[in-house]
């Protein structure tokens, strides 16, 4: 990830309510979160709701897919973990002691990368 990226994904998510949305649709995994209850969990009015969601996805943070008449939307985690590999990309000049925790922290998204992103199961 570039510098300039970077700094868009971090722009993004500089906001309580990005950052709240981003938040609750990383928990929520592959399958994602309905924009309906998405507003109804963060007590968010509907275009505010929208114009979030609008920034996030064009940082490239979360995605969306249509099922019948909602809309879903689903965290990206390879963003997550771009945006997380470049923050720690030459952290602390190596040191263990500094960097072991947000190593371990990196792996378990990467780990999540690959397991959340498979497709959700349908009824």
């Amino acid at each position: 990830m570039e510098s300039k990226a970077a700094a868009a994904t971090l722009s993004a998510l500089g906001h309580e309510g990005r950052l709240a949305i981003f938040r609750l649709l990383v928990q929520a995994g592959a399958q994602g979160v309905a924009a309906g209850e998405i507003a109804r969990r963060l007590d968010m009015i509907p275009n505010t709701l929208s114009a979030n969601l609008n920034v996030l996805s064009h940082a490239g943070l979360i995605g969306s897919r249509r099922e019948g008449r909602s809309i879903i939307y689903a965290a990206d985690y390879g963003a997550m973990s771009g945006l997380l590999g470049f923050l720690m990309q030459d952290c602390c000049d190596g040191a263990p002691e500094i960097c072991a925790p947000l190593g371990d922290i990196l792996a378990r998204a990467a780990a999540c990368d690959a397991t959340c992103l498979a497709e959700p199961e349908t009824a």
